[in-house]
Parts: C-alpha cells; structure tokens; sequence
C-alpha cells in the first residue's frame, strides 16, 4: 500500500463507504456494477492529492488508478491533473497525457470522467488533431463516450463550438441517461458564452433531443424561451 492509499484510509467515514455504492449505482446491472468504496469525500481527497502530488512517481499513479476503490483512482486522477498542469509550464505534459490514455479504461464513472477529462484531454488537443474524440464518441463503451463529450468543455472556455455540437450530434441518439446529461450540460455552457448558435442547435434537432439533455441545455435560459423549447 502506498502512502496517498494509506492517507485515505485515514479518512474513512462508515457512513459515506455505505452510501457511496448506492449512488454511484454499484450494484448488479448498473453502470458502475462491481465498484467498491472507502467512504471518503471529495475534498479530503482533492486535499491529499495537493499535499502530495510533487513527490509522487508515476508508478504511485498507475497503482492508484488500477484499484478496485473508487477513492483511490480519483485521487490518482487528481493526481495526474495536478502533474499535468504543473508539467505544461515546461511543455512536459505529454508524458501524463498518455498516461491518461494508457489507463482510460480505469476512468470508469461519471465523477471520474467528469474531474479529467476536460483538463488532460481537452487542454492537450487544443492545438492539436481531435479526431480521437470522434472515435471515443462513436464507441460502444458509455465511458469513452462521456470522455468524448466532457474533453469540448475546455474548448467551449475558450470559445470554440464546433466539436461539442459536432459531438453532441453523434450522441443526441444515445440510449444512456448519463450521455443525455453529459450532453445538455455541454449546450449549457457553450449557450452562456454564444446562445444564438445554441438554440439554432437545438431548434435544428429538436425531434430528435433526449428529455433530459433538451432541460439540462435550456435550464439558463428566462422562462419563456424554456417553455417554447419544452413544447415544441
């Protein structure tokens, strides 16, 4: 056991460690089916990764990330955030961001996805080629797709459109409720920065807009354009 594992299982609450699996949907059939809990919360894992991520070898990543406690590969994937961003200021980051590929297949609930995805992957594509992000979306796997979609929230920070929409039309038919979300909270945030482009999107699709994706995408906008876009 490394010492980031034996800093969290100091933290470990009984209570959260009981609650944790039934909200992050742990049990048979479900998207997280088979995962296992410490019980500690975010912060005291953000504070860990803080404490001791500048000391940390590569090797302390990779075990963290092939636990079977959700704890651990979160803290792990705040880990890689924290030394990918410390490595950009000297063009180092490569080396973490295939890291975060080697071991994609252990980001594996939406939490995971949704603390990463956007900082590794979307900050390295930037200015680079992101077609990888086509072939994520297009995958069979729920995980992949979610990375897809959550890699264009450092794009639309910048300003840029055009792959989220693009994405979101590849997942506009998804069958997951946790793909609609991830979709409509994408719309959200590009409809804060270029609205008009936003809602000729979702007029453009409408027939076609999961529930839950269309209430997540419109939730900022006043009232009456909400209910336009309910009904129509």
């Amino acid at each position: 056991m490394n010492i980031i594992q034996k800093e969290l299982r100091k933290k470990i609450n009984k209570e959260k460690a009981a609650f944790f699996p039934r909200f992050f949907k742990s049990g048979n059939g479900q998207y997280g089916e088979g995962d296992k809990f410490l019980g500690v919360i975010v912060p005291e894992q953000r504070a860990i990764a803080k404490k001791f991520y500048q000391d940390v070898e590569k090797e302390t990543i990779i075990e963290l990330l092939d636990s079977p406690y959700h704890e651990d590969r979160l803290t792990g994937l705040f880990i890689l955030n924290l030394k990918f961003i410390a490595a950009k200021k000297l063009a180092t980051e490569k080396e973490w961001f295939d890291l975060y590929l080697k071991k994609i297949n252990r980001v594996n609930n939406w939490d995971l996805v949704d603390s990463s995805a956007y900082i590794i992957i979307g900050q390295w594509l930037e200015n680079k080629d992101r077609s990888i992000l086509y072939s994520f979306a297009r995958d069979k796997n729920l995980w992949l797709n979610r990375i897809a979609m959550l890699s264009t929230f450092h794009f639309i920070k910048q300003g840029e459109m055009e792959d989220a929409l693009q994405i979101a039309e590849i997942l506009l038919p998804h069958s997951h409720d946790l793909i609609h979300k991830a979709v409509g909270w994408m719309l959200r945030e590009a409809w804060k920065r270029k609205p008009a482009l936003i809602e000729a999107f979702i007029k453009k699709h409408i027939a076609i807009f999961p529930r839950t994706a269309l209430r997540y995408a419109i939730e900022k906008m006043d009232e009456q354009k909400r209910k336009q876009f309910l009904h129509a």
